[in-house]
C-alpha cells in the first residue's frame, strides 16, 4: 500500500477532541483529510475551518467536513476515533469509505474495537492502537489540548507475526512528519490490554466516587483496592492469551504515584457533564470476558454495576 512518505487521503470518523486534532495534524502537512462530524461541529467546521488551542502551538486548518461518508468515497486510511457507545451507527459509516486497499486504524478505548470493525469492513483492512493524548472539544470547531503528549502506539491485530508489519512502518512514516508521536509494534494486543490494565480501574473508581484520583490515592485502603482491581483485569488479560508485561502492575503503581492529584479520567469528566460513558467497552468487558474465562473480577463488577445506570447520560437517570 503505502511504500514512500507521500500525500494520502485520509478520513477520520469521529471528528472530535481525539479525532480532530490527529486530523488537523495531518492536514497541516499536506494530507487530504475528510472529516467526518455531525451537528454544531460540523457546521463550525465548514464555516470557520477547525481550531486548535495547544501549549505546542495553537492553529486552525480548513477542512472537507461532511456528516455523509458516501460523499467522501475509499480513501487510503481511516482513523477510527468514535466513542465506542456510538459504534452502532458508527460502524456502518464505515463501508463507503473502504476500498480494496484501505487501511482502517481503530484508536477507541478498550480491546473489542477491532473485533467489531473487522465485522464490518474484514479483518486485511484493520489495524489496532492505542492514544495517549489530553483533548477536549472546548466548543464546536475548537479542540484544546491540555499537556504535550500527542502519542500514537499501534501495529496488527490479527495473525501471528516475528516483525512489524510494512503496511504498518509505512502508516507510522507517514504519521511522524505531521507531529504526532509514533510507536509501531509487532502485536497491539499486548499494547491495548496494558492501557486497558490501568485505565479499566482508573476510570471506575474516580468515575463511581465522583473524584478526581488524588484523593482516592492517597488513601491507603482505597489504593489497596485499586490495585486489587488492576490485577483482577490482568488476570483475564492472561486468560486470554496476552502476553502483557511480567511489570505491569508495577509500572501502573508508579505512573499512579506521578499523577497529578486533580487528575480526572475521561469517564469522571462525561459524568460530571452528563454525557453518556464508555462502560462497556472499558468495565463491561472484564466483567464478561471473566465470567466467560472463570476469572473472578469482584472490585470490577461492583464498580461496573454502581456506574450502570448512568451509563446513558444524565437523560437516562431522569
Amino acid at each position: 500500500m503505502m511504500n514512500t512518505p507521500q500525500t494520502k487521503h485520509f478520513a477520520i470518523l469521529g471528528s472530535g477532541a481525539v479525532g480532530g486534532y490527529y486530523g488537523a495534524k495531518l492536514t497541516r502537512v499536506g494530507h487530504r483529510v475528510s472529516f467526518l462530524a455531525r451537528g454544531a461541529h460540523l457546521a463550525a467546521m465548514r464555516e470557520g475551518g477547525l481550531q486548535i488551542r495547544s501549549p505546542l502551538g495553537d492553529f486552525t486548518v480548513p477542512v472537507e467536513a461532511t456528516d455523509d461518508p458516501s460523499l467522501v468515497g475509499s480513501v487510503d486510511v481511516v482513523l477510527f476515533t468514535v466513542k465506542s457507545y456510538d459504534n452502532d451507527t458508527a460502524l456502518p459509516m464505515l463501508v463507503p469509505l473502504v476500498g480494496d486497499r484501505t487501511v482502517v486504524l481503530t484508536l477507541q478505548n478498550g480491546i473489542d474495537s477491532a473485533d467489531e470493525v473487522s465485522a464490518v469492513v474484514g479483518e486485511s483492512h484493520v489495524l489496532g492502537g492505542a492514544t495517549y493524548i489530553a483533548t477536549g472539544l472546548a466548543q464546536p470547531g475548537l479542540i484544546e489540548q491540555t499537556g504535550t503528549h500527542r502519542k500514537i502506539v499501534f501495529g496488527e491485530v490479527f495473525g501471528q507475526r516475528s516483525r512489524v508489519s510494512d503496511r504498518v512502518v509505512a502508516l507510522g512514516r507517514l504519521m511522524e512528519p505531521a507531529d504526532i508521536e509514533v510507536e509501531t509494534v509487532v502485536d497491539a494486543r499486548q499494547q491495548l490490554w496494558e492501557k486497558l490494565i490501568y485505565l479499566c480501574p482508573f476510570a471506575a473508581f474516580t468515575g463511581a466516587a465522583r473524584s478526581p484520583i488524588g484523593v482516592l490515592w492517597n488513601d491507603l485502603d482505597t489504593q489497596a483496592r485499586f490495585m486489587a482491581a488492576v490485577a483482577e483485569v490482568e488476570a483475564v488479560a492472561r486468560a486470554e492469551g496476552v502476553n502483557v508485561s511480567a511489570t505491569v502492575t508495577e509500572e501502573v503503581r508508579e505512573y499512579m504515584d506521578s499523577l497529578p492529584p486533580e487528575t480526572r479520567s475521561s469517564m469522571l469528566i462525561d459524568l460530571s457533564q452528563g454525557k453518556r460513558i464508555e462502560l462497556e467497552a472499558l468495565q463491561g468487558t472484564i466483567v464478561r470476558r471473566g465470567q466467560a474465562l472463570g476469572i473472578a473480577t469482584p472490585i470490577i463488577a461492583a464498580l461496573y454495576a454502581e456506574l450502570r445506570p448512568h451509563a446513558g447520560g444524565a437523560s437516562a437517570c431522569g
